[in-house]
């Protein structure tokens, strides 16, 4: 396993203190029913060493990546890695294969989301191919979601690729999400906000096939 040295210093997407309640009745619908959304701070660039959804990296104080165990992984990124060290992990990843399939996802920040978020979401379900598909989400009362469709594309945080999980066909349209798979069948992204020509970055997510 990789030992991943300190990071040059950057501007990390750090959470910001919730604004009061002044937007849209669309995005309050979203984290009261599917995401439970916060507000955070803008993307910042790093070179971090390629994860690529192939490698093993430990990034210290128990946040790893583990190509061989998805569960290792997804733990790691709930409950040991700091949001720096998420960043530095999705920065250092490829875009990998799109989900296929059934995945469990959850918010791994912010703190607030993490255990309001399965009250209402528990993951998503993908029908794709090589070039991507479509998506709805998995509510926890047992149905499906919030249709999206996912391609490829330039990321929102660092313009590198990434798959592009797109809700124009939802009752929220506004919101677009990205991710990429960070080892085998572990996805990590961002829940962005888009509306004025602004991206607002809701929270951090992470799936599992």
């Amino acid at each position: 396993m990789t030992r991943v040295p300190s990071p040059v210093p950057h501007r990390s997407i750090a959470i910001a203190p919730r604004r009061p309640a002044r937007r849209p009745r669309a995005l309050a619908l979203l984290t009261g029913t599917l995401l439970a959304a916060g507000a955070l701070g803008s993307a910042g660039a790093g070179a971090e060493p390629a994860i690529g959804g192939s490698s093993d990296a430990d990034y210290g104080n128990g946040c790893v990546v583990t190509a061989g165990d998805k569960a290792r992984t997804m733990d790691s990124l709930r409950s040991h890695c700091t949001a720096e060290q998420q960043d530095a992990i999705y920065r250092g990843a490829v875009a990998g294969a799109a989900p296929a399939g059934v995945t469990d996802g959850w918010v791994v920040r912010p703190a607030y989301g993490t255990g309001l978020a399965p009250l209402a979401w528990i993951g998503k379900t993908f029908a794709t191919g090589p070039d991507g598909g479509t998506l709805t989400n998995r509510l926890s009362v047992g149905v499906d979601a919030w249709p999206a469709t996912i391609y490829r594309t330039a990321s929102i945080a660092d313009g590198a690729p990434a798959w592009a999980l797109d809700y124009a066909p939802s009752p929220t349209p506004q919101v677009y999400d990205e991710i990429r798979e960070i080892v085998p069948g572990v996805w990590l992204g961002y829940s962005w906000w888009r509306q004025a020509g602004q991206d607002v970055l809701l929270l951090a997510f992470a799936l599992t096939d």
